[in-house]
């Protein structure tokens, strides 16, 4: 009962616009009714109406202070019956299965339609961590996604057909999907690898159906950008992606040892494989030209996020077109850096935080992102089996930087970040720091 008196409530809540149009529905029924009252009149007085007949229309057997009470509480519940039922039945089709009511629908689509335009750059896992927490927080999201992946399928279909590489973008397209139905995951489906007789493999083995969806949408649409759009249309989602270029880059990295003839590593996939230190990453060809709506969706951002990812191979690569950063010096928007929760092999392995925001100066200068997130739920005595180190913040960043210190480690995968808390946390830590520059 608790629950149905709530979901009354929220049609008071302001911002929904339909309280307006519920008021003139109300006048306009008592404009009808002050009608049809005076048709009953006429009809008694012309002597159409039997005097005990209009004893009964007019409920004259019950005392005169009772009469509009119950005539006026018999059309409020009739009117409220009534359009309970017309929105159910008029726009079941369009509330998700499972949902609680029509009201929350809409109260969380006009919630989310009304949130900050927030910008986040990267790519792998980590974006896709925090883009399905942000999902439910506001529909504003822009996505930036590097175009250096060239592994697995994405980097098969880079190489035979010339695309951009759709992976990074499916998965995003997947994590900004309305729910977790059967397209989105059909969109996350891979082909599994089977070996022939001869072993030889088939042309689909390793494959995602979303990969080849976007390819082949590229080619029914004539441009990967435009296929990025239709693909996101398909699975319903919440913001857009795109990428921070359209050119053909290579992701390349100087590595750290005496050995200067294999110093130089190219290829994405090649730099964690190389398991050296990295001094810097560039792309080739160098001074490539952003995305012209990536720079436009930073320069009218409220809120700018880099990370979390793979620092070397996923959100620097975005950092390293001029374009980028120009355009998030420019902006106006707060701007975070998340920080990994735990170091990655043939990347960041014996990283703090200190040696992340020391990498982010080294490659796009200083205090690009002023703001650093920080894990704070630490395990004192970590199990042998973990491969990973936890990412800890034993020395201070400076005096330049604010530190947001919060616990935003997923408990049953300790090496990510929690979707939800990490977007709970982000979030309220931007409302705060709107409230302060309204109040200052």
């Amino acid at each position: 009962m608790g629950r149905k008196v709530g979901s009354a409530q929220k049609w008071l809540y302001p911002g929904l616009g339909v309280k307006r149009w519920l008021v003139l529905l109300l006048v306009g029924i008592a404009f009808l009714g002050l009608a049809f009252a005076h048709l009953l009149y006429d009809l008694y007085t012309s002597g159409w109406l039997s005097r005990s007949a209009w004893q009964v229309l007019t409920l004259a057997f019950l005392p005169s202070w009772a009469r509009p009470l119950s005539i006026a509480f018999v059309g409020l519940s009739l009117a409220a019956i009534a359009i309970y039922q017309f929105n159910h039945s008029l726009l079941g089709a369009f509330v998700p299965p499972g949902s609680a009511s029509v009201v929350d629908v809409l109260y969380r689509h006009r919630l989310k339609r009304r949130g900050p335009k927030v910008v986040v750059i990267g790519g792998g896992n980590g974006l896709n961590t925090l883009l399905r927490g942000l999902k439910h927080y506001t529909e504003n999201i822009t996505a930036i996604v590097t175009v250096a992946d060239d592994g697995g399928s994405s980097g098969q279909l880079r190489r035979e057909l010339g695309v951009p590489p759709p992976g990074d973008f499916r998965n995003c397209i997947a994590a900004l999907a309305d729910d977790e139905a059967l397209i989105t995951q059909l969109f996350q489906y891979r082909f599994p690898s089977r070996v022939g007789e001869a072993g030889s493999t088939g042309a689909l083995d390793g494959h995602s159906f979303g990969n080849l969806f976007i390819t082949a949408m590229t080619g029914v649409t004539g441009s990967f950008e435009r296929a990025l759009v239709e693909s996101g249309r398909v699975l319903a989602i919440r913001g857009q992606i795109i990428p921070s270029t359209l050119e053909d880059v290579t992701l390349c990295a100087e590595l750290a040892g005496e050995d200067s003839a294999n110093r130089t590593v190219s290829g994405e996939s090649a730099i964690p494989e190389a398991r050296r230190p990295i001094e810097r990453v560039y792309l080739q060809p160098d001074n490539v030209s952003a995305y012209p709506p990536a720079v436009r969706a930073i320069l009218e951002a409220d809120l700018i996020v880099a990370g979390p990812g793979s620092l070397f191979t996923s959100v620097l690569p975005n950092l390293l077109v001029d374009d980028i950063v120009s355009a998030i010096r420019a902006s106006t928007a707060l701007k975070v850096y998340i920080c990994n929760v735990a170091t990655q092999a043939g990347e960041t392995e014996g990283f703090e935080v200190c040696d992340h925001v020391i990498a982010l100066e080294r490659h796009t200068g200083p205090c690009l992102f002023p703001c650093v997130l920080v894990n704070t739920n630490l395990v004192d005595t970590p199990p042998p089996s973990w491969n990973f180190q936890q990412v800890v913040m034993r020395k201070p960043l400076g005096t330049e930087y604010q530190v947001i210190a919060a616990d935003v480690v997923d408990e049953q995968r300790p090496w990510r970040h929690h979707p939800d808390k990490l977007a709970r946390v982000l979030m309220n830590w931007y409302e705060r720091q709107s409230r302060n520059l309204t109040n200052s």
